[in-house]
């Protein structure tokens, strides 16, 4: 991945005590948003209920997927479960594995090749599917790391709304693809980072992608946002 790991540097910049300012997020559809970043080390009682509600369900051997500075692992390390957790951040994984993630690599969920009873895949788990052309071939992947009886645990949301007007239509182009194929740009400290393709799911279309590749889906949880949490199995 050539990407300039300014998601890591911000993490180790806030890890080490020189905390100065945020990351910037936008997307191809939405202006600039500040991530602050003490949200990112957040512990259990300040993540959302579709978080909390996740973290309760995962049992056994954990994969925790975009592991970030090692929230999710840390919460179930001290619940006594084993966690295995990956990023595709350099910066990230040496936060995990200073704030005491046991098991924390490099690696992107592509190269992964071990059993777990539950997979983790998080703030908008879907995401690093990329587009919707390639949904597929993710969670045929997902269900060959799964041990008998284990599950997924993945997130994401309906971003319809995005695309509404004032009437209640939607703009949408009938020529694009998918409305959840969104660019992703991130910088930090004035430095950008290399764009990144991000999907958004709608539960729907997720449990379509599920039953053609022979995995049961579930609702679990919906959000106040059109949010929700899903279990694959």
């Amino acid at each position: 991945m050539n990407f300039k790991d300014l998601f890591g540097n911000a993490l180790l910049d806030y890890h080490n005590g020189n905390y100065s300012e945020d990351i910037i997020t936008s997307t191809s559809i939405s202006d600039d948003n500040v991530l602050p970043l003490p949200y990112l080390f957040r512990g259990f009682k300040d993540m959302p209920t579709l978080e909390q509600k996740a973290l309760k369900l995962a049992k056994g051997y954990v994969l925790d997927v975009g592991c970030g500075a090692g929230n999710h692992s840390l919460y179930l390390q001290q619940e006594g479960l084993k966690v295995k957790a990956i990023d595709i951040s350099k910066g990230a994984i040496k936060v995990a594995t200073q704030r005491g993630v046991l098991d924390a690599e490099v690696k992107n969920i592509i190269d992964e090749i071990g059993t777990f009873d539950t997979i983790l895949l998080l703030m908008n788990g879907t995401g690093i599917f990329q587009e919707l052309a390639q949904v597929s071939k993710y969670l045929t992947h997902l269900k060959r790391l799964l041990k008998p009886k284990g599950q997924i645990l993945i997130d994401s949301s309906d971003i319809k709304y995005m695309y509404e007007d004032d009437d209640g239509g939607f703009w949408q182009d009938i020529n694009a693809s998918y409305y959840g194929e969104i660019d992703y740009f991130l910088s930090y400290k004035g430095e950008k980072e290399r764009p990144m393709k991000w999907l958004y799911l709608d539960f729907n279309t997720l449990l379509t992608a599920c039953t053609s590749v022979g995995l049961n889906c579930e609702l679990i949880f919906e959000g106040e946002h059109f949010d929700y949490l899903a279990r694959l199995s």
